[in-house]
């Protein structure tokens, strides 16, 4: 069984669009069981204003169920409203994903609200600020019926803001953890190295630099485990087309 969390950052780097041959190509090479996805678009400009981000990866990873959830309509960086429980998306919409080969049980939606699209941060100097899009963040959890076992999966996407981002993990993790193990947590969590271990109490199932992707200096990006799941014989971080993150994975044999 095959897990991996994969950053898209919505487009190839050093271009403002997806190209969606690439993507799709991108996914079959990482060819994962279970797949969180994180900055997800639905129907943005720089995506062919009418693709379905989410659409697309599902049907190369030929998977079995998936759902998109979306944290923000409109555009990121840009102009955008939060989304709320139960809030149609009738147009552009960005937020994450998460995959399964495998059935899933049930879905939920954990929502954190961002501090807002004009969030004023002090700058060294006097009187010096910065204006800047905190946007809100969401966690996607499904139980999904796995060769190992029932397991509760949730792929999110943390604020990068020093202190919310620890403060969102620790929500993360308190409703995840409402579960029996196994228990995992997928995502861009925007944490480097083990503080989101020291933080949940998981146990990481790979460690490897995964930012930037063509020199990796830090790994924002983290598979993270409660109880067991199978043993850990491969891991890697692989730089693919279509980011400027690599994505994580991890092998788990059946023994």
């Amino acid at each position: 069984m095959r897990l991996a969390t994969f950053n898209i950052n919505g487009r190839s780097p050093g271009e403002n669009r997806v190209d969606l041959g690439r993507l799709a190509n991108s996914i079959r090479t990482l060819a994962p069981d279970i797949l969180a996805l994180q900055e997800v678009d639905l129907c943005l400009p720089r995506s062919g204003d009418d693709a379905d981000i989410a659409a697309v990866v599902a049907e190369a990873m030929e998977c079995l169920d998936h759902r998109f959830v979306a944290a923000l309509a409109g555009t990121p960086g840009a102009r955008w409203v939060e989304v709320g429980a139960g809030t149609p998306i009738t147009g552009p919409a960005f937020g994450n994903a998460l995959f399964s080969r495998y059935p899933v049980r049930s879905w939920e939606v954990l929502r954190m609200p961002g501090a807002g699209p004009h969030l004023t941060l002090p700058l060294p100097g006097p009187g010096r600020t910065a204006v800047i899009g905190e946007e809100p963040r969401v966690a996607l959890i499904a139980d999904i019926e796995t060769p190992h076992g029932v397991v509760q999966a949730a792929s999110t996407h943390l604020s990068f803001l020093p202190g919310p981002n620890l403060v969102q993990l620790r929500r993360v993790t308190r409703h995840v953890g409402q579960g029996e193990p196994p228990a995992l947590i997928m995502g861009d969590l925007n944490l480097p190295g083990g503080v989101p271990t020291a933080i949940t109490g998981y146990r990481p199932l790979a460690r490897h630099r995964t930012y930037p992707a063509a020199h990796p200096l830090v790994q924002l990006d983290h598979l993270l485990l409660k109880g067991e799941l199978g043993r850990v014989w491969h891991t890697a971080a692989l730089r693919l087309t279509v980011s400027d993150h690599r994505a994580l994975l991890a092998d788990l044999a059946d023994d």
